[in-house]
């Protein structure tokens, strides 16, 4: 008999302490498992030894922003294929375009909307499933 599978892990890259719980509480009934890190070094350093099923990934962050995390993601063999989704409050016109050239796979803007947050990433790990 085979071992049961795992609930696909989000790894959600975010300063914000409210942020981040706000997420958490999102996807807790959800049988997602979720971690969180607060800056984009941290992420990447947790990336080397973990694998995610998905990044919810801010932009603005300390020691390494999110472009940056997301560019070298996507250049590594190990990590190119987990889904970024941009979670960030940079809504500006070019905004979306920067995130997705930077490698992130889809964008949401802050404020979230709930129902949004949901559906993009069931979306993106039914893909990969």
């Amino acid at each position: 008999m085979p071992a049961p599978k795992s609930p696909p892990l989000i790894l959600v890259v975010e300063d914000a302490p409210d942020n981040q719980v706000l997420v958490e509480q999102v996807f807790q009934d959800s049988g997602y498992r979720v971690t969180c890190i607060q800056d984009g070094q941290a992420a990447l350093d947790w990336l080397e030894t973990n694998h995610p099923d998905l990044i919810l990934l801010d932009l603005s962050l300390p020691e390494v922003d999110g472009w940056e995390v997301a560019r070298q993601l996507k250049a590594s063999d190990r990590t190119s294929q987990i889904p970024i989704i941009a979670v960030t409050a940079h809504a500006m016109k070019g905004d979306k375009e920067s995130a997705i050239a930077s490698g992130c796979d889809d964008y949401l803007t802050k404020p979230l909307d709930i129902d949004l947050l949901e559906s993009c990433v069931k979306q993106w790990l039914d893909k990969r499933s």
